[in-house]
């Protein structure tokens, strides 16, 4: 590959601020390594004459940002070998069928090997007949009204491209419909308020700028740059290039498509709650802690199993994390206690790092290095709680899997919060949202046998090896039961297989929970409790109806003293 000798900083013109636009559009914390940048301009129908001048806003970039640029409008350039001396491709105002089919397959082969591909504006207004090609730029254009100014509304501002956008951002360009809504198979980046002009056509959700993976592969692509003068409007060169950053994998994202979300915060603190000493400034829709250690928490409601989604940023060797599953009224120190913290510090020991579970479980530490950006960059967490498993993601990538097992903490329901660790821990959130995941809320009450008893724990004690039987039914807590994800708990333990056993008449005990198939119960036919590990099926023993009945497993039948109903 082809690199310059020098590695500089951004070029302060990408970087400059636009008033109502621009937050600040910070240089990266560290030079980019060396890269190599393709732009191709052929036309095939309409020419737009901002051509060269997006042409020369590549070239002032790359050589501001440590990327070499080739400008071609030769299609015979797209073959395997040449392809691969590039980092990225940019299609820029392209118009029409400007490949043919052995360039096709050469850049196919190139953005699934792994290859990124930026679409300016006409971009979507490229090879229509190629399937490919329509996945990979995600939405093709229908029409335009005159150009004319509007209000672009910045839905993601964690992807370096719109990182350094307002949530409002007030410009004039040639606004695109599409033919179709990008949404479901994209990240959407920046939206149009058809209500600010006139001639949108998609109505309320337009999205104009969005990025997606393709196999191994990056796609970036605007619906800005019509005109001349956006490649002089310093919020949009920041644009293209935290673009064409992302699409050569110099910068991370989570670009998978997100929809059913409801924020929790993206700019009002209503609903949140500060415990603790220190706290967080809130300005711009951004939340940065100082002082501490403190913990804002969400305490308007309380989650069970849901999907958590945040954006953070870090200005150095901070520290800070997300706290998860602690009860109402918690102190910072008591919310460690009951709950889990994920670990937001890039420089401590493997247990105590970022995307670790704090003290318990380290992140897969190179998964975890490839999917992290650095220090001035922002990272998007996605903290998946289903039952008592946490899922990690970072930027998209799984980089830890944890299940819980400590009978004094529980992950299945609580709050959640954010930490201001201390002086000097300077941590920034974004855009807090979730989506609550149906089918798997912890349900409490009694289980009920066909016979018209209830599952009660002998004596109501709550040692491990806890014998379980049926008994008269009534309002005691050796009967109240919670459905958590697939196990049964009382006393906060698990019901459970005595040594594991999967024969015909084990005895069926309370234990301590620890994700095993033995403690794992699902529905199954004519109101069956089916043990996952052993295949057999939860069963009063002998047939019996009596009090103090033990509780087995055995073979399933469909008889009356395998029926159960649950809370």
């Amino acid at each position: 590959m082809r690199y310059q000798a020098l590695r500089r900083a951004l070029s302060a013109t990408a970087a400059a601020l636009v008033a109502g636009a621009v937050v600040t559009a910070p240089p990266a914390a560290a030079a980019d390594a060396p890269y190599d940048v393709l732009v191709f301009s052929k036309t095939a129908g309409f020419r737009h004459d901002a051509i060269p001048t997006g042409i020369q806003l590549v070239r002032d970039l790359g050589a501001g940002n440590n990327f070499t640029v080739t400008a071609t409008e030769d299609s015979a350039q797209f073959t395997t070998s040449n392809l691969a001396q590039y980092e990225a491709v940019v299609f820029l105002n392209t118009t029409g069928d400007v490949l043919n089919a052995s360039q096709q397959t050469a850049f196919e082969s190139y953005v699934r090997g792994g290859g990124g591909y930026v679409g300016v504006h006409s971009a979507a207004d490229t090879e229509y007949d190629w399937p490919f090609y329509g996945e990979l730029v995600g939405a093709y254009f229908a029409s335009h009204p005159a150009i004319q100014q509007a209000t672009v509304r910045t839905e993601n501002r964690a992807h370096a491209a719109t990182a350094h956008l307002s949530p409002a951002w007030v410009r004039t360009d040639e606004w695109y419909n599409y033919r179709s809504n990008p949404r479901s198979t994209a990240r959407v980046l920046s939206t149009l308020d058809e209500s600010t002009y006139s001639g949108g056509s998609m109505g309320a959700d337009h999205p104009i700028t969005w990025c997606k993976t393709m196999s191994g592969g990056r796609s970036f692509y605007t619906g800005a740059g019509h005109t001349r003068e956006s490649y002089a409007d310093p919020a949009f060169r920041s644009m293209v290039l935290g673009g064409i950053r992302y699409a050569a994998n110099r910068t991370k994202a989570d670009c998978r498509p997100e929809t059913g979300y409801t924020a929790l915060y993206n700019g009002s603190t209503t609903g949140w709650t500060q415990a603790g000493p220190g706290g967080f400034t809130n300005n711009n829709g951004t939340l940065t802690s100082y002082d501490g250690m403190g913990m804002l928490w969400y305490s308007a409601k309380e989650l069970r199993s849901y999907s958590l989604k945040l954006d953070w940023q870090v200005a150095g060797d901070d520290n800070s994390g997300v706290v998860l599953g602690f009860p109402a009224g918690s102190t910072p120190d008591s919310a460690l206690a009951t709950g889990y913290e994920v670990q937001i510090d890039a420089t401590d020991s493997a247990d105590r790092t970022t995307g670790a579970i704090y003290g318990v479980k380290s992140a897969d530490i190179a998964a975890r290095d490839a999917a992290l950006n650095p220090p001035g960059e922002w990272n998007t967490y996605e903290l998946l709680v289903e039952g008592e498993r946490l899922q990690v993601f970072l930027n998209g990538v799984k980089i830890n899997d944890f299940t819980n097992t400590d009978p004094a903490r529980s992950l299945t329901s609580g709050h959640i919060g954010i930490q201001n660790h201390g002086t000097g821990d300077d941590v920034s959130f974004r855009n807090i949202r979730v989506k609550e995941l149906g089918g798997t809320t912890p349900r409490a009450g009694r289980i009920t046998g066909g016979s018209g008893k209830c599952v009660d724990v002998a004596g109501g004690s709550s040692a491990d090896g806890t014998r379980i039987q049926l008994w008269t039914c009534n309002t005691n807590a050796a009967q109240q039961w919670t459905v958590n994800g697939n196990t049964l708990r009382a006393f906060n333990k698990c019901m459970g297989i005595a040594g594991g056993s999967t024969a015909n008449g084990a005895q069926v005990q309370l234990q301590t929970c620890n994700g095993s198939g033995t403690q794992n119960w699902t529905a199954g036919a004519n109101g069956s409790l089916v043990n996952q590990q052993s295949g057999r099926c939860l069963d009063a023993n002998g047939g019996s109806s009596a009090d103090g009945t033990s509780l087995i497993i055995w073979s399933c039948h469909g008889g009356t003293n395998q029926r159960w109903t649950l809370p």
